[in-house]
């Protein structure tokens, strides 16, 4: 919707990537904030605002991410799934991985022993550019799982992104939404108490600074909720916000976070050959006098917006983050013939990393013959650095039924790894969104990237350099038969970067990917309640597959992607609530040096589904409600070969709150309900993931 600022609305900030996302708003019942919002409103034209009608609510109309523009989601030919407040906090999810079960083509994957979020997204995995935070690279270098006090929304954005965000994989992108100033004072606690040791806390707390600054800042503070009592880990968080309104067209955002995580490397659990649920779930093959890892993660994020006139918008942004990952573990390196004897190495690792980027893009919106635009241009520029060094020792073996911990570590002295990688892009792009008509709807978007890449290797005492380009393009067709319903096709091409050189020392070639979409989007006339349904193709080239010679690679894999998803989501009646996800995803490999066309991708099921439904209702002039959700995965190859298999598993969990007046929730949740023994994932042939047992969390949450 448009409309001209009043005497609650003082301007316009970033709500993530779109420009002019969001809005700050005045704390009312003030002189200085209504002489404000009265030059505002005398100066500022129209604006589009679409901040809260994208969080809190279960079917939202909008999303920035997916075009970068503030586009109704039913005008989007592309499957698009928001995730908002309301149900991030029914969910009571404190992480992203909390979430990915209630959304269709999402499945987990190795995450790096619970240090990193990894998922797989119609079959790809999401590890390296899979995450936007605000329109932003978000998960370049190393990062620690993404928690949820900072967040306003995820936005999962399905098929490839290259168009709009450059190198990425071709299932689709995550784009996580921050929490933003607002000029109304609003102060938020909340404290957890878990059954498998949780201990947590937040705060969340904005308002005004002035008549022009507001500020927002949250802060979070965890430990417990491990899968066994001799491992422990700690979080914090501070997370620092402020807006500031400069004058009737301009707003400067900045937004920092500053995260401190103390955590065990925990892989899981040893595969016996195949043999799951021979160890118990608790079962800990490290040594417990290791200590933890220390993750640190600091980034800032700087962003200006300015309407040039009523119609034309600029924006130019700037985010730094710096992470470092290091400490101490002993990890699995092979289990022995007698299939109880495992043989482990003493690991120090150090992996700090540095990502720079610079964004600016110009909207406008105009028509010509009859035809309405919306063009957005743009063009980018990132620098990142990271650096490796592990060191290992010699065996240190231990009984996997019968394990003895405290043995001494032998010295270590063998380098494995001793690298720095730097990676350089600039890229422009270009989209135009045509309205031909009320009813028919056309999207066109084109992006180069030039992406230079210099590895130096100082074990294998080599240095490698390549500067590559590729052209990104997107197009998609909507139809809008009526107000409750429209259809899309849509196809796009996108790329990624191969790491390292074949025999010859020359860069490989990058992966490319063709995907083709159709889908279907309904909503109920009241619009509180959404559907999706969706097919899709994909086709991913110059994969890596081992070459004639041992020890090298070459570019000539392909991998192929099909599937169909369903999403249902919304306010049934004024009672129920519900989020229901199905998808079918046949992941294969399609041509391979030494895998059969055919072969299962590692750790995507074929069939997954998920079902949150809950009722609320008034009981003695308060508000309760309580809930279930189911989920199933389907069995999933274990590892590249597909020589074993990750059986399928449905897990259950009960919701429920109680809301005392207007400032008091209380929450009680049972996650894992019949304490069902499950695998996420899988680490190749040596590490299997297991499901957390059952457990149960209170939250008491206050309006200060």
């Amino acid at each position: 919707m448009s409309f001209r600022p009043t005497a609650r609305f003082l301007a316009l900030s970033l709500l993530s990537a779109a420009p002019f996302a969001s809005v700050a708003q005045a704390q009312p019942g003030t002189d200085d904030a209504a002489g404000a919002a009265t030059a505002v409103d005398a100066a500022l034209p129209q604006v589009n605002v679409v901040a809260d009608r994208a969080s809190g609510q279960y079917n939202p109309q909008h999303s920035s991410g997916a075009t970068r523009t503030d586009t109704p989601l039913r005008e989007v030919p592309q499957s698009v799934r928001v995730m908002g407040q309301q149900q991030i906090e029914d969910l009571g999810a404190l992480r992203l991985a909390d979430t990915v079960d209630f959304v269709s083509g999402v499945s987990r994957l190795n995450d790096f022993g619970g240090t990193w979020d990894n998922y797989a997204i119609r079959g790809f995995s999401s590890t390296d550019m899979g995450f936007l935070v605000n329109g932003f690279p978000g998960s370049r270098g190393y990062n620690p799982p993404r928690d949820t006090a900072t967040v306003e929304r995820f936005e999962f954005l399905k098929g490839p992104a290259s168009a709009l965000y450059g190198s990425s994989e071709p299932g689709g992108t995550i784009n996580i939404v921050t929490k933003k100033p607002k000029f109304s004072a609003h102060n938020v606690a909340e404290v957890s108490l878990g059954s498998r040791g949780l201990r947590r806390a937040t705060v969340d707390s904005t308002g005004a600074l002035g008549a022009k600054l507001a500020y927002r800042i949250n802060l979070m503070t965890e430990e417990g909720d491990s899968r066994s009592t001799l491992l422990h880990n700690k979080r914090n968080l501070v997370a620092p916000a402020l807006t500031w309104v400069i004058d009737a067209q301009t707003m400067l955002n900045y937004e920092a976070e500053f995260l401190r995580v103390d955590t065990p490397l925990d892989r899981g659990l040893v595969n016996v050959r195949g043999a799951l649920g021979t160890l118990p779930r608790d079962r800990i093959l490290n040594e417990p006098s290791d200590g933890n890892m220390a993750m640190r993660s600091d980034t800032h994020q700087l962003t200006l917006d300015r309407a040039l006139s009523e119609h034309w918008r600029a924006r130019a942004g700037a985010s730094y983050k710096e992470s470092t990952f290091d400490g101490n573990y002993t990890e699995a390196t092979s289990l022995a013939a007698d299939n109880r004897t495992l043989n482990r190495q003493a690991t120090w690792r150090q992996l700090p990393s540095r990502d720079v980027s610079v964004q600016g893009e110009l909207e406008g919106k105009f028509d010509t013959g009859g035809i309405g635009h919306t063009l957005l241009v743009g063009a980018e520029a990132s620098r990142l650095w990271m650096n490796t060094e592990i060191l290992r020792s010699a065996n240190t073996p231990i009984d996997i039924y019968n394990p003895v911990y405290g043995r001494p570590a032998t010295a270590l002295t063998n380098r494995t790894s001793s690298s720095d990688e730097r990676q350089r892009v600039k890229a422009v792009f270009a989209q135009d969104q045509l309205s031909l008509s009320p009813q028919w709807k056309l999207l066109g978007g084109l992006r180069w990237d030039e992406y230079n890449q210099d590895i130096d290797n100082r074990v294998a005492r080599t240095a490698s350099s390549k500067q590559q380009s590729a052209v990104s393009p997107r197009a998609g067709l909507t139809f809008l038969p009526n107000a409750w319903s429209s259809l899309y096709v849509s196809a796009a091409k996108s790329f990624r970067g191969n790491s390292g050189t074949d025999i010859n020392g020359s860069p490989f070639e990058p992966q490319r990917s063709t995907s083709y979409e159709a889908g279907w989007k309904l909503q109920t006339p009241d619009q509180r309640l959404g559907a999706n349904f969706a097919v899709y193709d994909i086709a991913k080239t110059n994969v890596l597959t081992a070459s004639d010679v041992p020890g090298y690679s070459v570019a000539a894999g392909k991998i192929k992607s099909s599937g169909a998803e369903a999403d249902v989501y919304g306010q049934i009646d004024a009672n129920w609530r519900v989020s229901g996800n199905f998808a079918w995803d046949d992941a294969r490999v399609d041509q391979d040096r030494t895998l059969a066309p055919g072969t299962r991708i590692m750790n995507v099921p074929k069939v997954a589904a998920g079902v949150l439904a809950i009722r609320e209702a008034v009981l003695d002039g308060g508000r309760y409600g309580v809930g279930a959700g189911v989920n199933y995965v389907g069995e999933r190859s274990g590892n590249t070969a597909d020589s074993y298999t990750l059986p399928a598993y449905t897990t259950a969990k009960l919701v429920s709150y109680w809301q005392i007046g207007k400032k008091v929730r209380l929450s009680l949740d049972v996650h894992n309900l019949f304490n069902r023994n499950y695998y996420t994932a899988s680490w190749a042939n040596l590490y299997v993931i297991p499901g957390a047992a059952r457990s149960v969390v209170t939250r008491l949450k206050v309006d200060l």
